[in-house]
């Protein structure tokens, strides 16, 4: 399917790109790694008709500009989603985060002071440990990982992302989330991100998270193979009053394993 964010905004002398879709209160979706808005593509069709829908492809992400020497870390996400809430003219709407984009939520939250009506997190990127493995390895070598030639890339990248699902995706349904990383900008975007993780980034909010202000539920794949569900559970007990919601038969990425999950949560009354 086509997925396109016919929207810009210039963020520090980069084009970002975004949608706005929907009738309702606002709701703001932050994509994660290594994905781009497009993760939530079998979730916004249920929402519009309830919600003013938001979203954006993270700096140096999907549609979003992509350069040599950029600054796409979570160190500089936060940033971006200030300037795009003010954009939006949006005082405290409800959020949610997939992966970084729940590290950026709350970093946004926690060190910008931003308010939120509510927010809810997707397996986030939120504790370490994280960034290890495979990550770890381009980490240390990324000029090699970007001098690969291209079939090798996608290879790997293919391998990458298809663990990130608990049910096998089919070829065709994988391959959106492949587009945006091929080719030699998208092949030294893709490794260029992954050498920039920084787990100083979570540690900075983690002794910050009892400060939460906003109900908070947290959706995590019982299957997922990049974070464990013990970093949820971990998680769910440094914030007051959270709630934990576990998801069988689902991995990291939750928009492909079981949307609906998804999609009810956000269309549930919070508590």
């Amino acid at each position: 399917m086509d997925w396109v964010l016919d929207e810009c905004f210039a963020f520090r002398g980069q084009t970002v790109r975004y949608g706005v879709a929907g009738v309702g209160p606002p709701l703001v979706l932050v994509h994660g790694t290594p994905f781009s808005s497009y993760v939530w593509h079998r979730i916004v069709p249920y929402l519009v008709g309830r919600r003013r829908v938001f979203l954006y492809d993270l700096l140096g992400y999907g549609q979003s500009e992509k350069r040599d020497g950029q600054d796409v870390s979570l160190g500089v996400q936060n940033e971006l989603l200030c300037e795009l809430l003010d954009h939006w003219h949006l005082d405290s709407p409800e959020i949610v985060g997939h992966d970084f984009g729940g590290a950026t939520v709350l970093r946004t939250h926690l060190l910008n002071g931003r308010d939120f009506a509510r927010i809810t997190l997707v397996d986030p990127v939120a504790l370490a440990p994280w960034g290890i493995g495979f990550d770890r390895i381009v980490k240390q070598h990324e000029p090699v990982f970007v001098a690969l030639p291209a079939d090798i890339h996608q290879a790997i990248l293919t391998t990458y992302i298809r663990g990130a699902t608990h049910r096998p995706i089919p070829t065709d349904q994988l391959q959106p989330y492949l587009d945006p990383w091929l080719g030699a900008q998208g092949q030294a975007a893709f490794y260029r991100q992954i050498g920039q993780f920084d787990q100083r980034y979570t540690d900075e909010i983690e002794p910050h998270l009892g400060n939460v202000r906003a109900p908070m539920l947290i959706l995590w794949g019982e299957q997922d193979q990049w974070l464990p569900i013990a970093h949820g559970h971990k998680l769910a007990s440094l914030i007051p009053g959270a709630r934990l919601r576990t998801i069988p038969g689902s991995g990291h990425l939750v928009h492909e394993d079981a949307p609906e999950a998804i999609v009810a949560a956000l269309l549930t009354p919070a508590d």
